[in-house]
C-alpha cells in the first residue's frame, strides 16, 4: 500500500472516531491509471445526537399528518373490536362492573355509601374519567414499541403514534359519558342532589386538561418503554395505588379540614384538583376556587409539554432502540 492510500486511510479512520457526522467528499480528479477507473468518495460516519427538531417544521407536519393518527387510532379501534355493539357495551360495562365492587367494598366496610346519596353518582364519574386517563398511559406505553416495523420503514412524526393512543382512549371514553348522565337522572329520581344547570358545562375544561394530562404520559411512558422494556409491567401497580390515593373512592370534602397535614398531602396528587373540580361542577354545579383552574392548568399542560418534549427528543433512536 502506497503512503498516499495509508495516509487517507488514518484520515478516514481519525474522521470516524471524531464523532463527525455524515460528509461526502467531492470526488477526487482522475489519475489515469487503470487500478482506479473510478472516482473515489469517502463517507465520515459518527455517534447520532438527540435533541428537538426544528420546532415549526415539526408541528406543521404533525398538523398535516392528523389523518394518519386518526386512521392508527381506527385501525386499533377495528382489531380490538371496539367499533362493534359488544366492544362499545363492554367498554361501559368494565368500569361500570368496578364501580360496583368498589361500592360493594365501601358500603360493607363503612356507611358512606348509605349516609350520602350521592356517593355512586360521585364514584363512578370519577372512575369513568380515571379510567380514561389510566387507558392513555397504558395504550400509549406500548404504541411505539408494538409499530417498531412501521418507524423503521415509514418516515412521519413519531409523535403522532402515542397521539393515535390517545384518540382511542377518548373515543372509548365517550360511551360513558351517556352512562353518566343516566346515573344522575337515576340519582336525581331517588332523592340524591344534582347540580343540574349550565354551569356543568364548565367540566370540559377539566376534561380537557385531563386529556392533556393523559397525551403527556402516553407521551412519557411511550419514551420509557422504548428504553426500560418492564415499564409496562410497572404500571399497573402504580394505577392501582394511585386509584386509592385519588378522590374516587373518597370525596374532596371528607379530606378537607383534617389534621395532620392530610389534605396538604392529598393536593400533590394531580388528579385531586382534574377530578375534584370535574367532579364538582358535574354534580354539584360548584364553581371551583381560582387555585384549582389555575393548578389544573399547571398539571395539564405542564405534562403534556415534559411528555412531548422528551419524546421529540429521543425519536430518532427509536428504530436502532426497538430492533
Amino acid at each position: 500500500m502506497s503512503d498516499e492510500s495509508r495516509a487517507e486511510t488514518r484520515e478516514l479512520a481519525l474522521g470516524s472516531e471524531e464523532g463527525l457526522t455524515p460528509q461526502r467528499e467531492g470526488p477526487r480528479a482522475a489519475t489515469g491509471s487503470a487500478a482506479e477507473p473510478h472516482p473515489i468518495v469517502y463517507n465520515h460516519y459518527g455517534p447520532h445526537r438527540n435533541g428537538l427538531p426544528p420546532m415549526r417544521k415539526y408541528i406543521r407536519e404533525l398538523w398535516q399528518r392528523r389523518e394518519f393518527a386518526i386512521e392508527l387510532s381506527r385501525s386499533n379501534m377495528r382489531a380490538s373490536s371496539s367499533d362493534t355493539f359488544f366492544g362499545q357495551l363492554w367498554l361501559v360495562l368494565n368500569p361500570l362492573l368496578m364501580a360496583g365492587v368498589y361500592f360493594l367494598l365501601v358500603a360493607i366496610l363503612t356507611s358512606r355509601a348509605s349516609a350520602n346519596p350521592n356517593y355512586f353518582a360521585h364514584l363512578t364519574t370519577n372512575l369513568f374519567v380515571f379510567t380514561f386517563v389510566v387507558t392513555c398511559a397504558n395504550a400509549g406505553a406500548t404504541s411505539v414499541t408494538t409499530a417498531g416495523k412501521m418507524i423503521l420503514n415509514t418516515a412521519f412524526p413519531r409523535l403522532l403514534i402515542p397521539l393515535g393512543a390517545v384518540h382511542t382512549a377518548f373515543f372509548r371514553f365517550i360511551p360513558t359519558i351517556i352512562v353518566t348522565i343516566v346515573i344522575f337522572v337515576v340519582t336525581s329520581l331517588l332523592g340524591g342532589d344534582i347540580g343540574w344547570g349550565p354551569q356543568q358545562l364548565l367540566a370540559l375544561y377539566f376534561l380537557l386538561m385531563m386529556l392533556l394530562f393523559g397525551a403527556g404520559l402516553a407521551a412519557l411512558f411511550s419514551t420509557m418503554q422504548v428504553y426500560f422494556r418492564d415499564t409496562n409491567n410497572f404500571l399497573p401497580y402504580f394505577v392501582r395505588i394511585w386509584t386509592y390515593l385519588s378522590p374516587i373512592l373518597w370525596t374532596v370534602e371528607m379530606v378537607e379540614g383534617r389534621a395532620g397535614g392530610l389534605h396538604t398531602w392529598a393536593q400533590l396528587n394531580p388528579a385531586y384538583h382534574l377530578l375534584g373540580g370535574y367532579s364538582g361542577l358535574l354534580m354539584n354545579g360548584e364553581i371551583p376556587l381560582l387555585g384549582t383552574w389555575l393548578i389544573a392548568a399547571a398539571w395539564g399542560v405542564g405534562t403534556f409539554a415534559v411528555g412531548a418534549l422528551l419524546f421529540m427528543t429521543r425519536e430518532r433512536e427509536f428504530a436502532v432502540r426497538i430492533f
